[in-house]
């Protein structure tokens, strides 16, 4: 049999499994055969990537060998027994790995999925005329991301093509001339910038799987190269490096999947250094600081899952010093060093140690002292600060979100430039997203509730301003609707922050639906507010809109972000009810129809709230939402593995006794018999946060108890839909699904 064995014998998937430090990864080969030819693609299942194309697959004499040159891999084999036997290689390890044929399967249950006529169907149940349609709101601006190159001779920007893709131009600012340099393919640009002035780097990943790969391309289009080219490795860029242009320092979990190393990368051929080993994957390093040189200065290492221990350098060439520990309670983050002081050990320091917001101190790490506190608020923690490099890193000025954004200008610079722009937008919000690095030239966005977004070249020598481009002049901020911040207490006495966005009909006296839309999270993110798509077309509707920043919201301080601790399923859908209660006391919500939606913790949520208050809620949408706690913690990525001692004190204990009958009361696929009313469950397959599953489980759950419920899964998104086409379908079914249930 092994000397007739020909190229079809091998068509088909082989999986097969390889253990890096006590890590077990499975890896999936799938073999095509044209004409004697083999061919293969490659997929790692616990990294979220599928079907990437390997350079090389050959037989010869019963030897299968695999290459992947870009990505460093080679697996070699030999076929017998109906097994491939062989070594798999990467990075310089060398790895047993056993093939065994398998079927090629999609994520999830494809069963469960309603079909394309189904959705229409559900879209359809829409049938009044609206002056904007839902493509009016969730289509992507024609031009967005505008930014200068440092020398601001170029301004560049993604442009979207009559298919929906966003490429990436660059146009002189001298000679208007306009250049297209990267053009977006299947798989979505995340994010770009400028690393010098000839050349620009930018982010993918497959499918929303978020193992984002680096690449650069000169601004003429040309020497486009993918620097970081490793399958189901995730890569973050730490330190841009200003004063040394063709480097910066990327962190990447390239040699285990469950840390991050730092490296300094050259951004012209990708060559890597790597500057630092986090070796123990049990207390892994979880953050990095270097300085604007380059230097590592310190970094902070993660104990026990739950403690952070930062070490710092005093003298180079010796060892990192421990200068504090605290737990995730906590916080004493570096969010630069003070380079406008004689002084190399100053830095400046978020920290709430001292305090219960968030405040930015002045710290000597030689003295392990606080020289100074800096700037704070008594209700908001602070954001964070600006500073001049042009002008010896002097402070402009600081920031914190409230009920709404807020700066404090510090430098007489940026006190005169702000006087400037307040004074130009009025009550709008803005914000400068570029600037030269001789800071002539300022990009601002402008907004608000109201206005979607214009961006706005402000020239320093001329003192003036222009509009370089409104993202979506087809939508009159006259016709869109108030977005209004509500304060109001819980039953348990805490002060409580959120937005209400209130529709026309509202205002003209008449009683409204009301959809209650928890953000995700839930530990650390919040609601903000500003122009929202979502709400605005939820307005257009005739629905008010309200988000709640539930205990465990981040930016209001340490006690009320660990006042969330263990009350997922619990008190944290309290405030959602508190906050429905308060609300109705505005006399303008129609009491029988109120609807919940939500995406990631606000599908959990939407959920939750579906069993512990049935008779609250007319409806719901579950959008990438965890149903399961169990299961969820199984399905954590590598890299958040390091994290689970952290998850088991804010969220519960998979191991405790009593931790373990609350995570079974509160994980709603377990308690489908207590809801009662109509859902409908949206998912992204290849999403790595909130696996297929969950929403796989809380649909055949109630399936199975008779329940009707409409499933949308897309088969190239992962935790959120990221492309146009996508969110558009997903937002017409969804206004067909509350026009069913909410306009009856």
């Amino acid at each position: 049999m092994t000397q007739t064995l020909k190229a079809q014998d091998l068509t088909g998937s082989w999986k097969g499994n390889i253990t890096v430090q006590g890590t077990e990864l499975p890896l999936i080969f799938n073999l095509k055969n044209e004409d004697g030819a083999l061919s293969s693609t490659m997929d790692s299942p616990s990294q979220g990537a599928t079907d990437i194309p390997m350079d090389e697959t050959t037989l010869e004499d019963n030897q299968l060998t695999i290459e992947f040159k870009k990505g460093g891999i080679k697996y070699v084999g030999n076929y017998a027994d109906e097994k491939v036997t062989g070594t798999f290689y990467q990075g310089g390890m060398e790895l047993p790995l056993v093939l065994e044929k398998t079927e090629k399967t999609i994520p999830g249950n494809p069963k469960l999925v309603s079909s394309e006529e189904e959705l229409q169907k559900l879209a359809a149940l829409e049938t009044q005329t609206y002056k904007y349609s839902v493509e009016d709101y969730f289509k992507k601006p024609a031009q967005s991301s505008f930014k200068f190159s440092p020398n601001g001779l170029y301004l560049s920007y993604q442009e979207k093509d009559n298919k929906g893709k966003r490429h990436v131009y660059v146009k002189n600012t001298q000679t208007d001339k306009i250049t297209r340099i990267v053009e977006e393919g299947e798989d979505l640009i995340r994010g770009y910038g400028w690393a010098n002035d000839n050349r620009i780097i930018y982010v993918q990943d497959k499918g929303g799987d978020e193992n984002y790969h680096l690449f650069a391309v000169d601004i003429d289009g040309k020497n486009q190269k993918e620097l970081t080219p490793f399958d189901g490795v995730k890569v973050g860029i730490l330190n841009p490096l200003k004063e040394q242009e063709d480097y910066m320092i990327i962190q990447m979990n390239k040699d285990n999947p469950q840390i991050f190393e730092p490296y300094k990368i050259n951004i012209i051929n990708g060559e890597l250094e790597k500057l630092f080993e986090n070796k123990d994957a049990q207390n892994p390093i979880s953050g990095y600081n270097f300085d604007k040189d380059g230097k590592l200065r310190a970094y902070t290492k993660q104990q026990n899952g739950t403690e952070y221990v930062l070490y710092y350098q005093v003298e180079e060439g010796k060892d990192f010093e421990e200068i504090i520990k605290t737990t995730w309670k906590d916080n004493f983050s570096i969010i630069d060093f003070n380079y406008a002081t004689e002084n190399p050990h100053d830095a400046f320091v978020r920290s709430n140690i001292e305090s219960n917001t968030d405040e930015i101190i002045l710290y000597d790490f030689k003295e392990k002292k606080i020289i100074d506190k800096v700037y704070s608020n008594d209700t908001f923690d602070v954001g964070g600060m600006s500073r001049s490099r042009k002008r010896d890193y002097e402070i402009d000025y600081f920031y914190y979100t409230g009920e709404k954004s807020s700066i404090t200008p510090v430098s007489k610079t940026y006190k005169k430039l702000h006087e400037k722009f307040t004074k130009q937008f009025g009550d709008k919000e803005f914000n400068i997203t570029s600037t030269t690095d001789e800071e002539d030239k300022y990009l601002l966005y402008v907004g608000s509730d109201k206005l979607y977004g214009v961006y706005y070249l402000y020239d320093v020598k001329k003192d003036s301003f222009k509009e370089i481009f409104n993202l979506m002049p087809s939508l009159n901020p006259e016709d869109m609707a108030e977005m209004r911040p509500i304060k109001f207490k819980t039953r348990d006495g805490l002060i409580m922050y959120g937005y209400l966005t209130i529709p026309n009909e509202a205002k003209k006296g008449e009683k409204v639906p009301l959809i209650v839309n928890p953000h995700g999270g839930p530990y650390g993110p919040r609601d903000y507010w500003g122009f929202n798509p979502e709400t605005q077309l939820f307005a257009s509707r005739g629905y008010a809109t309200l988000q709640v920043n539930y205990r465990g919201s981040g930016g209001y301080g340490k006690e009320f972000y660990l006042a969330g601790n263990n009350q997922i399923g619990r008190k944290m859908l309290d405030d959602l009810e508190d906050a429905v209660e308060y609300v109705k006391s505005l006399d303008m919500i129609d009491e029988d129809k109120i609807a919940i939606y939500g995406g990631s913790y606000g599908g959990l949520a939407t959920l939750g709230s579906l069993v512990k208050t049935p008779d609250l809620y007319t409806c719901g949408v579950d959008y990438v939402g965890v149903s399961n706690l169990f299961t969820f913690f199984k399905s954590f990525p590598a890299y958040w593995k390091p994290f689970l001692g952290q998850v088991y004190e804010q969220w519960y204990d998979e191991n405790d006794p009593e931790d373990i009958e609350i995570m079974k009361a509160v994980s709603p696929a377990l308690n489908v018999d207590k809801i009662t009313k109509p859902l409908f469950v949206v998912q992204g397959a290849n999403d790595p946060r909130v696996n297929i599953d969950e929403s796989d489980q809380i649909v055949k759950n109630l399936r199975d108890k008779g329940f009707d419920v409409p499933y949308m899964v897309k088969y190239n998104e992962g935790h959120g839909f990221g492309h146009e086409e996508n969110r558009i379908e997903l937002y017409q079914a969804m206004m067909g699904f509350f026009a069913k249930h909410l306009k009856k």
